[in-house]
Formats: structure tokens, sequence, C-alpha cells
């Protein structure tokens, strides 16, 4: 008889990442089973299994898997608190900003002509940014009122009230590159830094990735901005500005790695340290 399992990894889709992880956990013998969240449910309020990964794809069934499983008792990395947080830009902004930590300047409008106005006050050049969303889809770069006028038109012609929003920051000039940092339980393994053939500069994208110092200062921001949305396993993106000051973008929850494992071969396995933690939580149930 096949061992009870003690961890779930949530996944409708299973990408490299989630392949990396699902090998580390055959390597070390950890009992676990792979979850398709599509055929998923529950509500008897009964544990079935101590830990559970998260490594959904499609946020809305991320975070509710979250809730639904912690309602039964199971410990969920990451949390749906920051799972919640983490999708949403704005709320992101915020709670990086009540932690005092250094953001680009960034303004939420709840109207297309509200957006107009508070650019005016952000100024140009500008980004235009859906509240939720990754990979840089439907992210626009607005250098001038008009071209402003044009995107928000098509916004407003979207369906849906929060498609309406408008979540801009300013546009920090970036020498065409950021930087990643992965954090797990509080710490800082690494980072890398990617390069866009354009002025985004996501790895779905075709960004190109190599390795970036991780220096004491941006261990801290990073572990920082994990710690302001309650992420234990956590992306963390920085941008440099002209005179070299870091400032935190945004903070992933279902972290993406192969970028970074591309940067770092065989040095640092994100899928094993990941596997680490989650098998050590399961020792703390």
């Amino acid at each position: 008889m096949s061992p009870q399992p003690v961890l779930a990894v949530l996944a409708s889709r299973v990408r490299t990442d989630e392949r990396r992880i699902l090998a580390a956990l055959d390597r070390r013998g950890v009992a676990y089973q792979q979850v398709d969240t599509r055929t998923l449910h529950g509500g008897s309020g009964r544990q079935r299994w101590p830990v559970v990964l998260n490594r959904e794809i499609g946020s809305v069934r991320a975070r509710y898997a979250a809730w639904m499983l912690e309602a039964e008792g199971s410990r969920v990395l990451n949390s749906a608190h920051a799972g919640e947080l983490c999708a949403d830009k704005w709320r992101t902004s915020t709670a990086l900003r009540a932690a005092g930590l250094p953001i680009p300047r960034t303004a939420l409008a709840l109207t297309p002509e509200a957006t107009l106005q508070a650019l005016e006050e952000l100024g140009y050049p500008a980004v235009l940014k859906p509240l939720t969303g990754s990979w840089g889809r439907l992210v626009s770069r607005l250098d001038t009122p008009e071209q402003a006028a044009t995107v928000l038109e098509y916004v407003a012609a979207l369906t849906g009230p929060q498609a309406h929003l408008g979540y801009i920051q300013e546009l920090v000039p970036a020498a065409g590159r950021d930087i990643r940092v992965i954090v797990i339980g509080g710490v800082a393994i690494g980072a890398n830094y990617r390069y866009g053939a354009g002025w985004r500069t996501n790895v779905a994208r075709g960004a190109q990735t190599r390795r970036c110092p991780l220096s004491a200062e941006l261990a801290k921001l990073a572990v920082a901005a994990a710690d302001a949305v309650g992420a234990e396993l956590a992306g963390v993106d920085v941008i440099e500005d002209a005179e070299g000051r870091q400032l935190v973008l945004e903070v992933n929850s279902g972290v993406e790695f192969t970028g970074f494992q591309q940067a770092h071969g065989d040095d640092i396995d994100v899928a094993d340290r990941i596997v680490e933690y989650a098998v050590a939580a399961v020792g703390r149930c």
C-alpha cells in the first residue's frame, strides 16, 4: 500500500517549473499527490493534506483553492492572504508602501477619465498595467497625453468594472533590465538580471537572464518585500533607477523560476529548495 500523501502540489498545467518540483519530491522520496485544480472540490472540513504547494496558474482558482484548503486545516504555500495581495498590483503596492519600502510613484484611478487626470499629476512617460495579470500582458507605455487618451479609449470599451480601473506607475529608466530575487522562507537565495529586447523584461516575452550579485542590501530589500505581503515563497521584482536606487516593482507568489535557473545552472536548485522548505513545514504540522 502506498503511503498517505503528506503534501499536495496544485497545478492544472504542469510546466517546466512544476516538473522540477515533482522531480525534487521524487528524489527525496516524499509521499505527495499532484492535484489538477480543475477537478478539485471541497467543503467537508476534513483535512486531506497537511501542506499544499499552490502552483495553480489561474489566479482565481489559485486563490479559491487556497481559501478552501486552509478552511480544511491545510497549510498552503503561499497562504490565501498572500496570494490575494500578490494577485492585485495595487494592493501589493499599498502593502509595500505601508512597510516603508521604496517603490515607483504609483496611482490608482477608478475610471479611464480619472486615469487621464492622474497621469497629468504623475507625469509622462508612465506605464498602465492591469490590476491582475502577468508576463507583461496588457501593459502599455504611455509617452504623451494623446497616446494615453487613445489607449484609455480602448480600456473604456472593455467589459467588467475592474478592467476600467487605471493602475499607473512612473516609467523608471532601467537600461533595459530589472532584477528577480527569489525568497524562500525569509531567505533570499539568489538573484538574476532580466534583459528585454524592448522596455519589458519578462522572461515569458523572451527576456534573457544573467546572474546578478546578491548584495546584502538587495537581499534585505527582497526579504522585506516578501514579508510585507506575507509570501513564504516569492519572486521579488526590483528595478534600479538612474541613480542606482533599488525600487520594488512587484512580488510574485506563484514564483516562476525558469529564467533564474537558466542564469544559475546547477549552482542553485530552486525546486529542491522549495521542496526542502515544504517538507520542513510538514514536520512542523
